[in-house]
This record gives structure tokens, sequence and C-alpha cells, in this order.
């Protein structure tokens, strides 16, 4: 079944929500997040998922949200969760781009953001640097290999990065 999905995948703070976003503008599809998709089926943050359930808990919640996506979403823009590519099924969902960038990159536009802090203590996987680079270095080669489209954000502008993204979909006119 064609979805005509775009599905955002990359590091936590790559950008894959404002880039959902800005999608939204050029191309009237609309920009849904799964992080927000989960934490209204739960009335919980994904923080407190994390907190009072787990990592395991939280995944198992990704895969429901993988199946809700699968049956109700088409032409949308869908940005994921850092991990959400594991859940079943996954290249099913739409065609897949991944935001790349160096893990520094990454970890400094955080820290140079206005709510940097409020921004890192929202990511539980974050907490520790050192862990959190292991998990950046798992899951490149992962992303590369179920990506259909890979753009660097490195220095690009959010409307940069999605013309990019239309232009490589062959969706510009």
């Amino acid at each position: 079944m064609q979805t005509d999905n775009i599905i955002l995948i990359g590091f936590m703070a790559s950008g894959k929500g404002r880039t959902a976003r800005g999608l939204f503008r050029m191309t009237g599809k609309y920009a849904v997040d799964c992080d927000d998709l989960i934490e209204s089926l739960c009335n919980m943050k994904v923080k407190q998922i994390f907190e009072e359930h787990g990592e395991a808990h939280f995944r198992q919640l990704e895969q429901l949200t993988a199946d809700w996506i699968r049956l109700h979403l088409r032409n949308s823009v869908i940005s994921t969760g850092g991990g959400f590519l594991n859940v079943n099924g996954f290249k099913q969902l739409g065609t897949i781009v991944y935001l790349h960038g160096d893990f520094q990159y990454i970890i400094d536009t955080l820290y140079a953001h206005p709510n940097a802090k409020k921004k890192i203590k929202k990511r539980p996987l974050l907490q520790n640097m050192n862990k959190a680079e292991e998990l950046y270095q798992k899951r490149v080669p992962l992303y590369r290999q179920v990506a259909d489209l890979e753009v660097s954000i490195e220095g690009k502008t959010t409307d940069t990065i999605c013309r990019e993204i239309v232009c490589g979909l062959k969706l510009c006119v």
C-alpha cells in the first residue's frame, strides 16, 4: 500500500520535529511527531514514561504507535524518536529520510539552543554523554541501512534541509 509518508529518522536532537514542520510548510503534508503521539496515548511525558516504566515499555509504545501509523496515516511527514527505526515493519511506513550530523555537532547545537537545559533534561538517553555517544555510534549504521535518502544537517538552516529533502525525493517542481 502506498502511503506517501516521509519518515524522518536521526539521532536525538538532530532536528526531526523542526524539519517535519518545515516540510509541512513546503509540501502541505501534515507533520506528526511520534513522541507526541506516545505522550498523548499515555498522558505522560517521554521522560516520565522512562522513569516510571523503563525503556522496554517505551519501545513497546513505539511499536503500538508504528502500528497505528501504518493503519491510519497517509501523505504525512512523521518525525520519529531516535530508536524508532527498530519497530517491526518500519520500512513499510513510508519513504525514510535520515537527518545526519556528527555527534559533537548535534550536541553543540543542542547546548547552543536558548532552551538547552530543558531540551537535554527531557531526553533520558542524553543524561550520560559517554553512553549517548556510544548509542550514536551504534545507531548511525542502522540509520544508513534503512534510509532511502540521507541529508546532512550540519551548518544548514531548516529551510535548506527541507529543500534538499523535497528535491531529493523528487517532490520539487
